[in-house]
Order: structure tokens, then C-alpha cells, then sequence
């Protein structure tokens, strides 16, 4: 499946009140090649394994495959992750004709770091933008989860 996204920085928390719902994440990298990134990410105690391509030339579109797993199997492969276990909130913003942003609040030592993104069904279709949104850092490695 191909993935099609685009990334914000985030300029206030009134993304808060137009929030549907959040989620706790906690993942690690079990491989962070630029051809591809292996993933296991607990949210609110369902587990998943996510394996990601490298990324289009301007960083919107890439193969994404996801498999959810046992928690428990889960937690142990986080044992033996990569350094950099990343925990964040994030926060569900429903738009129009279906579309949603899921913004990121991240915790711990990446604390004060907060990141929107949207997934599109083509890179050309067109979505409204809320205020809250800054700039916008698609395809910069540096917000990437797997490079933080």
C-alpha cells in the first residue's frame, strides 16, 4: 500500500479544541536503513508492526505494510530496539470529505516537539489548513520519526 503524506510544525495547541479523540504511542525502530524502516508501536495497548519504504524524492509518498501483533511480543521487541524510544499523544482532527490530521505531542527528551500530518489519497488533493498549522517540512529527514 502506498502511503501519501504531508507534515507540519505546529504554531499553538488550539488543534486541542478541535480535537475528536487522542491516543498514547509508544514505538521503537528495530531498522532504520534509508531503504527501509521496521517499526513496532503500541497504541492504547494494541501492538503493530510496520515496515516503510524509502520515500519519494519530495518525501509524500512510500510503501507502508502494517501487521497488528501480540502486545506482550511487542513490548519484548521493544527491548531490543534501536536507541531513541519514542512516546507522544496524538491527537485525531477530523476535516472535511474524510480526511484527518493526526497531530503528534511529543514526550520526553523530544518534549516541546509538536508535529502534524495528513494522509492523502492522491499527493494533489486539495485539504483545508488550520490555523494552528506553521511551516510545512515534508520530506525534511529531521522530523522524521525514525531519524529522531
Amino acid at each position: 500500500m502506498q502511503e501519501i503524506e504531508r507534515k507540519f510544525l505546529v504554531k499553538n495547541d488550539d488543534y486541542k479544541l478541535e480535537a475528536s479523540h487522542f491516543h498514547h504511542i509508544i514505538q521503537g525502530y528495530l531498522s532504520r536503513v534509508p531503504e527501509r524502516t521496521v517499526r513496532i508501536r503500541i497504541i492504547d495497548g494494541r501492538a503493530f508492526l510496520t515496515i516503510k519504504g524509502k520515500s519519494s524524492a519530495d518525501g509524500t509518498t512510500r510503501l507502508e505494510w502494517e501487521q497488528e501483533i501480540d502486545t506482550d511480543e511487542a513490548r519484548n521487541l521493544l527491548e531490543i530496539a534501536e536507541p531513541g524510544i519514542i512516546e507522544k499523544v496524538r491527537y485525531i482532527i477530523p476535516l472535511e470529505n474524510g480526511l484527518f490530521f493526526e497531530v503528534d505531542e511529543f514526550l520526553g527528551d523530544k518534549e516541546g516537539l509538536v508535529l502534524a500530518e495528513i494522509e492523502l489519497p492522491n499527493p494533489d488533493t486539495p485539504f483545508q489548513k488550520p490555523e494552528w498549522l506553521d511551516k510545512e517540512v515534508t520530506g525534511d529527514s529531521r522530523y522524521y520519526n525514525s531519524q529522531m
